[in-house]
């Protein structure tokens, strides 16, 4: 699969996100790190079970950082190799940890030594109850109005989903290094799963949480486009229409 990658492809698909002026939603890096169509990229092809492919993805971007010497990129490269792990690390829980196993690993098998992280990125001593609270900012932040419907909805259909979600999903796993992905990144990284994953209730939930999070609307159609054509180049067909972003 990775060999019918091309770098025109992926060309393609950076050229499908638009250049933003001012803030750029993305956590850390420079300007070259402020489009995420890498971190949609890597995703989709994950979720849509072609782990070959990721490591195409992060060394054609890691391809624009300059490694001569006297090069002031050695840490926009770190950010780009720890935002790609924490985005398929997040994605497990959408696409389901096997595919994010196998596209960490194929990824760690390309990825250079000295950009390979060797110590946890959480605390695993923080309390539950502080996991929780950081992961109520980030609920309300990608559901706004609709929290507690949504609340609602898990806690009846099983407590223990709605405990999870908040808790575990949203504050140790999403929300718990806003530094590695922002929030809107975290975001894109949901939407790109999902989008392979062919669960257009989601899908719909996420386009617009990816508005809550400060994206256009100009944005999410274009996070929309790679996740899709990514998802198609690897052969996944919808049983359902791929939402459109609602206004």
């Amino acid at each position: 699969m990775a060999s019918t990658v091309s770098s025109a492809f992926l060309n393609q698909l950076r050229s499908l996100y638009p250049a933003r002026s001012g803030a750029s939603g993305a956590a850390g890096g420079g300007s070259l790190l402020s489009s995420p169509w890498y971190i949609l990229a890597a995703v989709a092809f994950s979720a849509s079970n072609k782990p070959d492919a990721v490591p195409r993805v992060f060394e054609h971007a890691l391809n624009q950082f300059p490694t001569h010497e006297g090069s002031s990129h050695a840490e926009d490269r770190r950010q780009l190799a720890r935002k790609l792990r924490e985005a398929l690390f997040k994605s497990g829980l959408i696409s389901g940890y096997p595919r994010a196993i196998n596209s960490l690993r194929a990824l760690h098998e390309a990825m250079p030594d000295d950009l390979k992280d060797t110590e946890l990125q959480r605390d695993p001593n923080l309390p539950l109850s502080e996991y929780q609270q950081k992961g109520q900012v980030y609920w309300d932040s990608v559901y706004g109005e609709t929290a507690p419907a949504v609340q609602g909805l898990l806690d009846a259909i099983y407590p223990d989903m709605g405990w999870f979600s908040k808790t575990i999903g949203y504050g140790l796993v999403y929300n718990a290094r806003p530094d590695i992905l922002s929030p809107l990144e975290t975001s894109f990284t949901l939407v790109a799963a999902l989008i392979a994953g062919d669960t257009p209730q989601q899908i719909a939930w996420h386009l617009k949480g990816a508005l809550r999070c400060g994206a256009s609307v100009e944005e999410i159609h274009a996070a929309r486009k790679i996740a899709i054509e990514v998802a198609k180049h690897s052969g996944v067909q919808w049983r359902n229409p791929v939402p459109e972003i609602e206004l």
